[in-house]
């Protein structure tokens, strides 16, 4: 039988026949339409989570906990300046004491008492609750919920987030054996349904290779594969995953994944968005991946590599995480305003990569969900306060700064005493020259010459005579030679954002409202109380005691979040779908067990390939994503994940894909940015005017990850896919589908030339190879029929535009 998705596949290869020349471009928009309402229906089910419904126990994390988040802690919550008439619901005390009325809002084992159950279910607008015109009303499934929970006692319990993970040993099931599996097959039995097979060795090996590469693998790759898959399934992927992780393009595809947590780009930002130079940033956490750095050691170099004993370089660099703020250029402005701006953006960023929380809500006031206060939100803020913000210099590995400057200045000091002793003769060139061979000089030599003999620097004088009588000066030569080799060196490959510690630090104060201007109470470096101790005895505690903490053992969050978002990133959303907010208004995790447990696990080592490995391993992540019709009422949403997701490459790798297939993809990896072909006028539509030189040779392919980003004009061939904007931080990317996206793969000058790329392999290789070189399986007989009906370019613009090429099944 037909999949929805074969038969319209099959109407649009009968259309194909049908169609005649004139109707060739109709056809390839047609082409491109089907592709992307396929993507959308595989990809845009409505992701909502609902409680349990008429289950004998009511539980209270997963089903009151949600509804009182939702409805009433905006105004009945921990924040205490916004609580209204008495009553507090997000603790069993304040829930079970009288309010303003004399009112106690519930009384344990007696919801019919409760002034809360009276209150949803009023239909008098003056009393219901939550208040009429907020839309919020309760549904008779929540208010039921209410009722049952109060009857069997309103037993409160700690938010499950800011708990410590608990060890739970995987369900034993027969035949399964891989932890992962045993936990998501636990709940697919229990729906009476069983896991989808393990998808084919094509689908396999592409899956496998778009996600830890973010590359398709080449057609003889997969040949290979599908050739020692036939013989030992599992020794050839397992050797398949370790050739992966082993792969230095492996770093690319993940340090991508953390550049967007670390809302990187390569200009300032704001209206003037000037370019800047932050690429060592960018290749600091590439190397990081590819050397599998523990996650603690890659978290404290980030947060605070400069406070390390004897920091390097490298550890320098790592502090680029928290310079990759905005800085705002426009004269006028109140530096101190943008500053104190920047240290906002750092506080909610922190809390929400590592502690998957909404801190910054507490800039203006109290957590209006979450037991966070306004003062704790500021003893955060004092961490980030007192920092410099230079910019370092940046040698290659291994040189000997010290060394090399005092070789520097040595042969800078001989260079000068010789010319010194050559004066007469420099004298002699210069007043030589009449005007008409002084308008001939080069445009520094001429400056320098305008200037006064007493106001000419050392350095002057040896361009001078370098210029004048050096060329010919054998011994001066090899000194100038020498002196520019070490000056260049000196000078470093590139500068890079950095922060750095103050001597004396600056006092910080808690902002009425979040306004810098009306400091109020001055507080210390400090966390919030919600969570573990703050263990530091420092007089004066630091970044380095801060990045300490939040990679402590003891904290109950940090491994949950990091484990759930690499999960998100193989299947679509993470057990906690709510990935950057892990508070009371967040979801539950579908699977808390299997959570807490690979927490646990990370948190051995906090090796991020062993994590990989582990998931890429189980038969929840091989299984196929093919639709079942048996899952349609059961679990539409796929959150028991009894079968793989498809999901629509990132941006970066709809580019890659598309480079690679058409055989023009340089993987060169690391170094300054580059310019491929945009749009024209594309970099006049920001408020300077900036050219965008279009990168030749080798450059002009490089992989997307080292396209150069302008914060207010990024590339529109990645803007269009979703990519952010480098603003702020992104802990997980849309996923849209628009009809400029297929107008893109059939316009943008880039697609256009790996259209032409792919058009002559065909003539070389053959539309089978093309096609396998797309993705990854051969044509079927239909398929082949189709694409040999058009001419070479038209059949490679099908290709590159197929919802198979830009998906990952």
């Amino acid at each position: 039988m037909d999949t929805p998705s074969r038969k319209t596949k099959r109407r649009f290869m009968d259309h194909c026949r049908k169609t005649k020349e004139t109707g060739r471009f109709f056809a390839l928009l047609l082409m491109c339409a089907i592709s992307f309402v396929l993507t959308l229906r595989n990809t845009a089910f409505a992701e909502v989570d609902t409680p349990t419904k008429n289950a004998e126990e009511v539980s209270f994390r997963k089903d009151v906990l949600p509804i009182l988040s939702e409805r009433c802690f905006a105004c009945h919550g921990f924040d205490a300046a916004s609580r209204q008439g008495g009553i507090r619901l997000d603790t069993f005390d304040g829930a079970t004491a009288s309010g303003d009325s004399g009112l106690t809002a519930i009384t344990p084992g007696k919801a019919d008492t409760s002034e809360i159950i009276r209150r949803v279910k009023s239909t008098d607008k003056g009393e219901s609750m939550p208040p009429s015109h907020l839309g919020k009303s309760l549904t008779p499934d929540q208010i039921d919920i209410l009722e049952r929970w109060i009857n069997q006692g309103a037993e409160y319990e700690g938010h499950w987030a800011f708990v410590l993970p608990e060890r739970t040993e995987p369900p034993t099931i027969d035949n399964v054996n891989h932890p992962i599996d045993r936990f998501i097959q636990a709940k697919i039995i229990e729906q009476n349904v069983a896991p989808s097979p393990v998808a084919s060795a094509e689908t396999l090996i592409r899956r496998a290779h778009l996600d830890v590469l973010g590359l398709p693998p080449s057609v003889e790759e997969v040949e290979s594969f599908a050739m020692q898959f036939a013989q030992n399934q599992e020794h050839a992927y397992e050797m398949l995953i370790q050739r992966l992780l082993n792969s230095p393009h492996y770093g690319e595809r993940w340090g991508r994944w953390w550049l967007d947590q670390a809302r990187y780009a390569d200009s300032n930002g704001y209206s003037i968005d000037s370019p800047r130079e932050m690429w060592s940033y960018r290749d600091w956490v590439v190397n990081a991946f590819n050397r599998d750095m523990s996650f603690d050691q890659f978290t404290i170099e980030q947060l605070a590599g400069d406070l390390l004993p004897n920091a390097t370089q490298s550890q320098r660099i790592a502090t680029g995480f928290h310079r990759n703020t905005q800085i705002n250029e426009e004269g006028g402005i109140d530096p101190e305003q943008f500053r104190i701006d920047s240290v906002f953006d750092r506080v909610a960023t922190t809390g929400s990569v590592w502690l998957g929380l909404t801190i910054g809500c507490c800039q203006c006031h109290d957590h209006k969900f979450d037991p966070i206060s306004q003062k704790e939100y500021y003893q955060l803020f004092a961490f980030f306060n007192n920092q410099n913000e230079p910019s370092l210099r940046v040698y290659r590995e291994g040189t000997n700064v010290p060394e090399l400057k005092s070789q520097l200045q040595k042969t800078e000091s001989e260079i000068d005493d010789y010319v010194g002793k050559r004066i007469e003769g420099l004298n002699s060139w210069e007043t030589s020259l009449n005007s008409e061979e002084r308008k001939k000089l080069p445009n520094p030599i001429q400056a320098i010459l305008k200037k006064e003999t007493s106001k000419r620097s050392k350095g002057d004088l040896r361009e001078l005579y370098n210029y004048s009588n050096g060329k010919l000066d054998e011994p001066f030569q090899a000194m100038f030679q020498t002196f520019q080799r070490l000056n260049s060196e000196f000078r470093g490959e590139t500068s890079t954002l950095v922060l750095e510690e103050r001597a004396e630090p600056r006092k910080t104060f808690v902002y009425v409202k979040g306004d810098f201007t009306r400091p109020a109470e001055e507080v210390s470096c400090g966390t919030p109380s919600a969570l573990h101790p703050f263990a530091n005895s420092a007089t004066r505690p630091n970044r380095l005691d801060l990045a300490n903490w939040i990679v402590d053992r003891n904290n109950p969050l940090t491994a949950r979040v990091i484990v759930n978002r690499v999960w998100q990133q193989y299947f679509g959303k993470g057990l906690v779908e709510t990935e950057s907010d892990f508070g009371t208004l967040g979801t539950v995790p579908s699977h808390p067990e299997l959570l807490d447990w690979l927490a646990l696990d990370f948190q051995k080592d906090w090796s991020l390939k062993r994590l990989h490995r582990l998931i890429l391993q189980s038969h929840t992540y091989k299984q196929r994503s093919d639709f079942r019709t048996d899952l349609v009422d059961i679990d539409p949403n796929n959150y028991l994940l009894a079968r793989q997701q498809r999901l629509r490459l990132d941006a970066e790798i709809v580019r890659d894909v598309a480079l690679s297939a058409s055989g023009l993809l340089v993987p060169k990896i690391g170094g300054a940015p580059v310019f491929p072909p945009i749009p024209d006028g594309v970099m006049n539509l920001g408020q300077v005017k900036r050219a965008w030189k279009v990168s030749t040779g080798d450059d002009r392919y490089r992989r997307a990850l080292y396209t150069f980003i302008y914060r207010a004009t990024p590339p529109p061939s990645l803007s269009v896919f979703d990519s952010p904007e480098g603003i702020s931080t992104c802990t997980r990317r849309a996923r849209s589908n628009t009809p400029l996206q297929a107008l893109t793969l059939l316009n943008d000058e880039g697609f256009v030339e790996f259209a032409n790329s792919l058009a002559t392999i065909i003539e070389r290789d053959g539309i089978e190879t093309a096609f396998q070189r797309c993705v990854s399986r051969k044509p079927t007989q239909e398929e082949l029929e189709v694409l040999k009906a058009l001419s070479s370019l038209d059949a490679a613009r099908v290709l590159l535009n197929l919802d198979e090429t830009m998906t990952r099944e």
